[in-house]
Parts: C-alpha cells; structure tokens; sequence
C-alpha cells in the first residue's frame, strides 16, 4: 500500500505541474497533503511494527509567530530549540530526545524516507528535505521520554516549500501540542490543518500563548467554536500561557506539571493499524476520481477498438470468405488434392510441360511445399492489409468526433498518427507469417478429401481422368493468356471442372463440410492471429504512449492490487 500511494502522490505532483485550471490546482493541492500525510502515517505504522518498545513522539505546531519554539525549550527546560522574531525561522522539522538516546531513534530515517538526518547547525535555508535529531542534556519535568518535535509553521508565505516537513513531523506525533496565540488561534490555516489531523486521533492539547490579564475566557470560548466547526471529538485540555517579563518565556501553569505525562497514558499505539486503514478508506474514493475517470476513458477506447475489430472482421468475412471469385484459400488445398492424384506415366509428361510453361499448379505446389513467397502473390494479403489500413483510417475519425470531450482524446489521436506506419507494418508482417503458417491446414484439408476420396475408388478413377483433361485445358489457357496469377485459382477451368465433378459426387457433402470447416477455422485464425493478437494488442496499447505529465496512467490491476490490501485482514480484524 506504501508503494501506491506514493505511486499516487507523483502522478498528482507531476500532473499538478501541467495543469492551467486554478480550481483544480487548489484541489489537487490539498490531495497531495492528505497523500504526503497517509504515506507518513503507514510509515509510523512500520517504525511502530518494527518496534518492541515504540517511542513516544510529540509535536509542537502552531502557525507563524505564535512561540513553538519558545515553548519547547521551556518544556524541554533548555535553549536547544532556536528562536528568533522572524516569522518563518524554524523551516526543518527539529527532534530532541528527552530521556532518550539518538540511538534509540535508528529507525526515524527510515520514517523519514528521501528526507536527511543532519545536525541541527547543518540545517539550511536552502535545503528542506531534511531533518535534525538532537539530545536533550537537561531534565525536564513537564515532559514524558521521548522526542519533542519542534515544526515550521504551516500559514507563512514560504511554508509551501517546506510543507511536507510538518505534515511528516505531525503524522509522525503520537501526542500533538497545538500553540496558538490571541493574535492567531482563527487563522483558518489553523483550523484546516487541525481538521486535516483528526483521523490520526491524537491526543492533544492547546497551548493558548501571549495572553493578557483579562482576555483568557473570551478567547478559550472561541476556541471552543472554531473547534467544533473544525472537528467532531471533544474539545481538548487548553493551557494559558503567559510571558514572564525578564526572559521572555512563556510559563508553564505549575498546575498543569503532570498534565503531559498524563496525555501519554491516552497513547494507543495497538490502534495505529485500524487508524490507518481508516484514513485510508475516507479519502480512498476522492484520491481515485482522476484515475478512475482515466479508466472510464481507457474503457471507452477498449470498447471503440473492438468496435473496430469486429468490423474488420465483417468486411474480411464479405469480401473474402464469402465472396464467390474472390475466395481462394479452398481452391489451393483443390490443387493439392490434384497433386494427390498423379497418374504413374501420365504424370510424368504432364509434369515436364508444366515445367517449361511454369504452369501455375505447379507454382503453387512447390511454393506450398516451401513456403517461398507465397503470400506476395495472394489477394488475403493484400486485402487484409487494406482492411487494417480502413479500420485506421475510421479509428482516427472516431477519434476526432471525441476530441472535443477531453484532452486524453486528442492525445491519443496524436498518437495513433505518429505510430500508424509502426502498427501497419507489424500488421502486414503478421498477416504474411499467418498465410505460409495456414497452408499446413490447406494441405491437411486436401488429404481429408483424398483419403474419403479412397473410400469411392470409381468417383477417384472418374476424377484422374477428368484431371488430365482439366490439365490440357490449363495448359492451353496459360499459352494463350501467357500465365495466370495465385488469385485467378478461383475461375481457373482445372478448378472449376474438378470442384463441380467433385460437387456432384457422392463425396460431394463432405467435400463443403470439409470447406466449411477450413473457412471457419480460417476466420478464427485470422480473428486471433492478426486482429486480435497484432492490431488490437497494438492499439490497446498506445495508451501507454501517453505523457506522465499530463495523466496519471495508472493501469486497473495496479488499481485492483492496491484495493484489494484494503480489505486484507490486519491483526484479525476485516475491515472492509
């Protein structure tokens, strides 16, 4: 599930890049931080399943000015954390180990994936995809063990470039101490970013930071409302912080010493699994709108090819398999059966005329026995390449009718044209390899006949002889026109004289299944060798040509893997 959804987290930063529309930028946007939060979040789940004893982590976060990192140093009771009056100086999530060694943190990097761990004086303005782990060397007695996560703020003009920090430093929190101050607790960057966390259901607290006398009530019952409109779970415990004078610090109420630790107890982190796949589940059908449309669309061409196809093959069926002069695949195995029925002597002389008149029969045996350029000569070839050529040709015109619909139309027509010549000519290679490949079922169609043939010997006699006539008159009729072509089989008097003698006799029924039976399979060799397996497969695959940048191209069983992890069960719980 990782996998995918940082799989899906690119494909939206890369399409996010090309997009114009403002509205769909801000959406895309936001559902890239719910990606970068949910592939943190499973990330925590790892560190945690790679854990006997888990670290306690907490995070303070709070928008720009509102004294986070003056508030970790008073609960980490030390300087570590660096301040200053700039809005924005804090861009790097910073860790400090409270109780803890960073040894005991080994496993953060991994959480932390192409971020790097560096030291705190190494940290750079120029550089955000790192963090800092530091040592805390006083004692604190307001915080748990663990590490104290010290975050950029989320409001600030720059905090789009180092945005990923904080949402990986708040996934990564099993406690969240929110700090705002009277100036800034209804930002609506505040309450967005907390409505965004509720899934992770942390326990939290709010820090109310920079009160004056007075003004403490008024401001915690708004509070109170922006929570409400913000979230569902209960309004958390709020700590008043006001600033001691000589230092600047805020303090921390002596009231509320044990009020963290007491947070920790709340941690469960045996629920992480379920809190995971719950996040996953509410988010799953928004993230997957754009794929799915994708899918829709890649639907559509499946089905507007096999359209295609299927007409393809209605016109090889009418203007070849069914077409009276035209069908010349039955009359090839014809002159294989006359081969089958040389007369000793007879033969001999025949065969030496043909030799010298390069009588077509004979052309056609010696090619069929050595596949050597048979199909060069043959009208399925040269029409079946025009019907591959038509079913382009209509295709592009489909395409155009549809451009108007969506860019991905367009795109693919784009595609179709600069691949065309590619496609056709694996087609035309293909429908060769077909033709000499088919002749072994000609050649076993023509001894079907002769061994039923052998079954009638007065009706096999009757045909010897006629052959020799029908022989004559194909010699006669080569001198005369000079040669006749692979084609003109069909009307060939040899052919026609023996199929009708054969028509009529008492072979004559099995002759036409025999026929019928080559046709059919003819039709399902072509069907699958050619439409199938070469055009169609080719077609269905220009998708794949498709920029990244501008579509996501993520396929239905990448889809269908990762949805079926969402019902997987996990620590014996189904949870779909």
């Amino acid at each position: 599930m990782l996998e995918f959804i940082q799989l899906l987290k690119q494909r939206y930063q890369a399409v996010l890049t090309q997009q114009g529309n403002e509205l769909v930028k801000t959406s895309y946007q936001q559902r890239i931080d719910q990606l970068i939060l949910a592939e943190a979040f499973i990330r925590k789940g790892l560190l945690i399943d790679a854990s006997q004893q888990p670290l306690l982590h907490m995070a303070v976060v709070g928008p720009t000015q509102a004294g986070k990192s003056s508030l970790a140093n008073v609960l980490l009771n030390s300087s570590a954390a660096g301040v200053s009056p700039l809005a924005g100086y804090t861009i790097h999530p910073q860790g400090f180990c409270n109780g803890v060694s960073a040894q005991d943190c080994n496993g953060l990097q991994r959480y932390f994936g192409r971020f790097q761990q560096l030291q705190q004086a190494q940290l750079s303005k120029d550089r955000h995809d790192c963090y800092s782990l530091t040592e805390n060397t006083t004692d604190s007695g307001l915080l748990p063990h663990g590490v104290l996560w010290d975050t950029p703020d989320f409001d600030s003009i720059d905090s789009a470039t180092y945005r990923e920090g904080v949402i990986r430093a708040i996934a990564l929190a099993d406690m969240v101490i929110l700090v705002v101050s009277k100036e800034k607790y209804a930002d609506l960057s505040v309450w967005d970013i907390m409505a965004a966390v509720e899934e992770l259901h942390q326990p939290t607290i709010i820090c109310l930071n920079k009160l004056v006398e007075g003004s403490e009530s008024i401001v915690i019952q708004s509070l109170k409302e922006k929570w409400r409109q913000a979230r569902t779970d209960e309004f958390p415990e709020v700590v008043s912080l006001y600033y001691q004078k000589p230092g600047g610090l805020p303090v921390w109420p002596e009231s509320r010493r044990q009020l963290l630790n007491q947070l920790a107890n709340k941690v469960r982190h045996d629920k992480h699994a379920r809190l995971e796949q719950e996040l996953l589940r509410r988010h799953w059908q928004t993230w997957l709108e754009p794929v799915v449309a994708e899918h829709q669309v890649l639907n559509d061409w499946q089905e507007l090819v096999d359209l295609m196809i299927r007409q393809a093959m209605e016109s090889y069926q009418r203007d070849y398999l069914n077409h009276p002069h035209h069908y010349e695949t039955f009359q090839l195995a014809m002159t294989e059966l006359l081969h089958l029925m040389e007369i000793p002597g007879l033969a001999r002389v025949l065969a030496g005329t043909r030799k010298v008149l390069t009588w077509p029969v004979r052309q056609i045996m010696k090619l069929g026995r050595k596949r050597l350029h048979m199909a060069d000569s043959s009208y399925e070839i040269a029409l079946l390449n025009q019907i591959a050529e038509h079913t382009l040709i209509q295709l592009s015109d489909k395409l155009l009718d549809k451009a108007e619909q969506s860019q991905w139309w367009r795109q693919i027509n784009s595609v179709l044209r600069s691949r065309r010549q590619e496609v056709l000519q694996d087609f035309g290679l293909a429908a060769k390899d077909y033709h000499l490949s088919f002749q072994q079922d000609v050649e076993s169609a023509a001894h079907r006949l002769y061994y039923k043939l052998q079954e009638q010997p007065v009706v096999l006699n009757s045909l010897r002889a006629t052959r020799a006539t029908a022989d004559a008159a194909v010699i006669a009729l080569t001198l005369q026109m000079g040669g006749i072509g692979l084609h003109d089989l069909v009307i060939a008097p040899a052919m026609l004289t023996v199929t009708s003698l054969l028509a009529e006799s008492a072979v004559g029924s099995y002759m036409h299944k025999v026929e019928a039976e080559l046709k059919q399979n003819q039709f399902n060799t072509v069907k699958q060798a050619l439409f199938v397996e070469s055009l169609r497969k080719k077609l269905l695959q220009l998708p794949e040509q498709l920029s990244m940048a501008t579509h996501f191209n993520i396929s239905p069983d990448r889809l269908r893997a990762a949805e079926l992890q969402l019902t997987e069960k996990r620590h014996g719980l189904r949870l779909l």
